[in-house]
């Protein structure tokens, strides 16, 4: 049986909307609860943990939106007997403009609702071709473990941390073709890495992921779309003693504006990829990361003051 229908699905957006913009207008994480789950909560959470740490003067208005439901493209599989039911969809946030994100809503069996779990801003509008039946219904495949494709979603989580951690020097330009996405991540690689210079060092590392579901529909071509996420960390330290890093108004929160001589940050990202059926590379056409977490030792002197 379908996942829901296309109308329970367009309910489910249009839910999902309207609480939103009433949990982000005061940031109530208990109202958030109610339509996000799993990365996406996680993500948006620390965007609000970050608004928090900002004076008051450096806090933006916040701005009331919607997607476009009754425009978007929606990706509803059949689904047997026990599985966990989800959809994709392809969202704009602007009536008649081209989809701009791919979400995922995943039903939550004990809480009797549907929550987004999961999105990512598209490079392009153009969208994989996703196989559909004589009713218009997707299916899902295995997103892990699954011979008959060239990658799983394990693989490439492997390949996007390489991206970061090496410039894709080992897996990263192994599995994935050049697209926007594998490029800006192996761009953050070399220009953030070499942007201390000889005064100090940043260096991207895979850290433990407690997002490890994933989501795969089967393609026209019959490789996958997936859909699935990563956690990575990003530490910068100093090079030598009697220098130090300062924290920016948006590592308040965190770092509460005390000069550090190493900081650790965390970071988990939606990511979204195409894989072929056949030995080729697969394409990396979308990724969205927030940082979550950020910590490291202050410097000796403010120690000896507090």
């Amino acid at each position: 049986m379908p996942a829901l229908s296309t109308a329970q699905a367009r309910h489910v957006i249009t839910r999902y909307s309207k609480i939103n913009n009433e949990a982000n207008t005061d940031r109530n994480r208990r109202v958030l609860d109610t339509v996000e789950d799993g990365p996406l909560y996680a993500m948006s959470v620390s965007d609000y943990t970050e608004t928090e740490g900002l004076l008051a003067a450096d806090r933006k208005p916040y701005k009331p939106w919607s997607y476009d439901s009754p425009g978007a493209k929606l990706y509803i599989p059949r689904m047997g007997a026990g599985q966990d039911r989800w959809f994709a969809a392809a969202l704009s946030d602007q009536k008649g403009k081209a989809p701009s994100r791919l979400a995922v809503f995943a039903e939550r069996p004990q809480h009797k609702r549907w929550e987004m779990v999961s999105v990512v801003d598209l490079d392009t509008p153009k969208l994989p071709d996703i196989a559909l039946d004589h009713d218009g219904y997707a299916t899902a495949i295995a997103a892990d473990g699954n011979k008959h494709l060239a990658a799983d979603a394990n693989r490439l989580r492997t390949a996007i941390l390489d991206n970061f951690a090496t410039g894709g020097t080992n897996t990263g330009t192994k599995v994935f073709a050049p697209t926007k996405a594998s490029k800006r991540q192996i761009e953050v690689h070399d220009k953030t890495g070499t942007r201390y210079g000889a005064q100090g060092t940043t260096v991207f590392a895979g850290t433990a992921n407690r997002y490890k579901d994933a989501y795969a529909l089967k393609t026209t071509d019959g490789g996958a779309l997936i859909l699935f996420s990563h956690t990575h960390t990003q530490t910068d330290a100093v090079a030598q003693s009697g220098l130090q890093i300062n924290p920016g108004k948006d590592d308040r929160a965190w770092l509460h504006d005390v000069p550090r001589t190493s900081i650790t940050y965390t970071f988990v990202c939606n990511d979204a990829a195409t894989v072929p059926a056949k030995a080729e590379p697969s394409r990396l056409i979308g990724y969205t990361c927030a940082r979550t977490d950020a910590s490291g030792p202050p410097v000796p002197s403010w120690t000896d003051r507090a």
